[in-house]
């Protein structure tokens, strides 16, 4: 495992020179939100009995920047060497398609925890969250960030331009994980909105990273690992068939 461990490394060094844009960078942008809805809100709004909705929004914000920076990590990587035509050189290295995807996924995950974990730390400055039960918010913020690192090299192998990946992340990953239940319960949605928010698998995601803080969800927390799980599944399945074949990669 020497060449995924060292592809791993030059990831992580990659996003870590640029950490002012990288890290930095997101946890301002959630901050800002939670400083604006918690102050327009607060007190008017009230999602699960004995909870504020600023307790409420901070674990939606958490995986929304958790998700949308290891998404960003994995397409980033792949369509600027692709432009700059270094990634020949992972291509040609004695390292296998599933160390190049486990590369590739874990520092999009290391990323995702490491910038959540920022927006963490300022937020209980802010206000004080409860922690249910630890183990179930490491599970879905490390599965769905690995959704997420997936995605993101399908969508980097995908793209031949920057403008095609800014499309990609504009139009699909920012709509759907905003649309997920970040800044309201699903319950208060009506009609079809609510039967249509159900096919966001986004927000399987942070309805089960929310459970893990509260205790309780607006779907069920076995549904919602479920979900992400075949969705972890699906993806990487497809990751590696795209690499093993070089789809748009031995060009």
């Amino acid at each position: 495992m020497i060449g995924c461990y060292t592809l791993f490394k030059k990831e992580m060094a990659r996003f870590g020179k640029v950490w002012f844009q990288t890290v930095l960078s997101p946890i301002v942008t959630a901050m800002l939100y939670l400083m604006v809805f918690s102050q327009v809100l607060e007190g008017r709004v009230e999602v699960f009995d004995g909870i504020s909705y600023t307790e409420f929004l901070i674990p939606g914000l958490l995986m929304m920047t958790v998700i949308q920076n290891a998404f960003a990590n994995s397409s980033s990587s792949l369509i600027q060497s692709k432009t700059l035509g270094n990634l020949l050189f992972i291509l040609v290295a004695p390292i296998s398609t599933l160390q190049i995807f486990l590369a590739y996924t874990a520092a999009a995950v290391a990323r995702g925890l490491i910038v959540g974990l920022g927006v963490l730390l300022i937020a209980l400055l802010y206000v004080e969250v409860p922690v249910y039960n630890f183990g179930i918010i490491m599970l879905f913020a490390i599965s769905s960030s690995a959704v997420l690192g997936a995605l993101g090299i399908i969508a980097g192998i995908w793209a031949d331009k920057f403008d095609q990946m800014a499309a990609f992340q504009n139009f699909i990953i920012v709509p759907l994980s905003f649309l997920s239940g970040v800044f309201y319960s699903i319950h208060s949605l009506s009609g079809i909105w609510q039967t249509l928010s159900h096919f966001n698998p986004f927000l399987y995601m942070i309805d089960g990273f929310r459970y893990g803080f509260f205790g309780t969800s607006d779907v069920p927390v076995g549904t919602s690992f479920a979900v992400v799980i075949v969705s972890l599944t699906v993806l990487s399945a497809i990751c590696y068939r795209i690499i093993d074949t070089g789809y748009k990669l031995r060009q």
